[in-house]
């Protein structure tokens, strides 16, 4: 019993120092800048400008990373305005594309369905809770990527954790609703750049990010 105790412990240990498998918002510091201040790490930085530490774009176009990454841990910042629409854009396959790439919402709401909802991989899984902070306050993602695995730390809960390899069929979710995908999840490329996406939707509203970290995976 107490061989049997000792290794539930340590198990319980690993679980909990080990960055995928942690519940809750890391300590960054450290870890690399997503972007640098002047965007020359950005594969164009197009309308995309730092104001004081803080990333807004002034128009349509997605701000892309100039490198791609495969496993890693994505940490940032956002707030948005009323009927503000963006997303966190993650191993695109072809930046084009905006389908070519899971998106986590960015939204000040629903959208019109859960799969649209902010915290959500845009329109594939809903987050398991609203965790959504008053419009015009600071919100926290932290987001994993591991091979076929997402997941989602949003103001400090777990919202998604979903395996892509549950998705084999295209235009279809797991729970049987459609999706707009041409190809299965499952398929989908396990690296490419990540991007920020522009003023979206009909009102174009801000959005803005800061402290955006990121810590590359074995």
């Amino acid at each position: 019993m107490e061989t049997m105790a000792r290794f539930l412990t340590l198990t319980a240990l690993v679980a909990f120092s080990h960055p995928i498998l942690a519940a809750e918002h890391l300590d960054t510091k450290g870890w690399k800048d997503l972007f640098a201040n002047d965007l020359k790490n950005s594969a164009d930085a197009g309308k995309w400008s730092f104001d004081g530490g803080v990333l807004v774009a002034k128009d349509h176009e997605t701000l892309w990373t100039a490198g791609a990454y495969s496993n890693f841990i994505l940490d940032l910042e956002f707030k948005v305005e009323k009927d503000a629409n963006s997303g966190v854009f993650l191993r695109s396959s072809n930046p084009k594309d905006v389908l070519a790439a899971l998106e986590i919402q960015v939204h000040d709401s629903t959208d019109g369905s859960g799969h649209g909802m902010v915290g959500a991989i845009y329109d594939a899984c809903k987050p398991s809770k609203s965790m959504a902070k008053p419009i015009g306050e600071w919100n926290h993602f932290t987001i994993t990527c591991k091979d076929s695995l997402v997941i989602v730390i949003f103001n400090g809960e777990e919202v998604i954790h979903s395996d892509l390899n549950d998705w084999p069929e295209a235009h279809k979710n797991p729970d049987g609703t459609p999706n707009k995908f041409n190809i299965a999840l499952k398929d989908y490329a396990r690296k490419g750049p990540l991007g920020l996406q522009g003023l979206h939707g009909k009102a174009m509203a801000p959005v803005y990010y800061r402290n955006l970290k990121i810590k590359v995976l074995e």
